[in-house]
């Protein structure tokens, strides 16, 4: 009986403690992250500076599989999240098909949205399969726009004026035409 409660508690400890914690869900992928992680090829990466705005870096992500000649194009934003003794880099990626969206959500957003009023705290945003997202909030009779790179950490979030929304849409439309070529 002495033998048995120790190996008794060890299995109930285990069941409960499976219980409480829960599984970090999977990334979303892009189409560029998922070119990219192929295995059994031999992959080239190009980052292709395009911008910065309010500390994003924004680049023209290329990837070629160079065994099939095959390649993909995005943009990837990169955000450094600074602490007192370390630092972080948040990363999204969107593919070349969902800039246009983008684009079409920020001119929307300073079109429609921002001029209006709401009687409640309210969210627009526009999602990207990697789970990056744009958007704005209605709080405290105003709306602020936000960037948010990585779908499950609140710190990767970035605030944006209208002016440097004006400015990410100039990026983007250049990292059009980088990516074209």
């Amino acid at each position: 009986m002495k033998k048995f409660l120790p190996i008794m508690f060890l299995i109930l400890s285990a069941s409960v403690f499976s219980q409480i914690v829960k599984p970090t869900p999977d990334k979303e992928q892009s189409k560029l992250e998922a070119f990219s992680a192929r295995s059994g090829t031999v992959i080239e990466r190009q980052f292709i500076d395009i911008g910065e705005v309010r500390g994003v870096k924004v680049q023209v992500y290329k990837v070629t599989d160079l065994v099939s000649k095959t390649n993909i194009s995005g943009v990837r934003f990169e955000y450094t999240v600074r602490s007192q003794y370390s630092s972080d880099d948040k990363v999204a990626v969107l593919d070349s098909d969902e800039v246009d969206g983008l684009i079409k959500t920020i001119d929307m957003l300073k079109a429609t949205v921002f001029p209006s009023t709401r009687d409640s705290y309210t969210e627009v945003e526009y999602r990207s399969r990697s789970g990056f997202e744009a958007g704005g909030y209605y709080s405290d009779k105003k709306w602020t726009a936000f960037l948010k790179l990585e779908k499950y950490d609140s710190k990767s979030m970035v605030i944006m004026r209208t002016e440097d929304l004006d400015a990410l849409v100039a990026i983007l439309q250049l990292g059009k035409e980088k990516m074209g070529k």
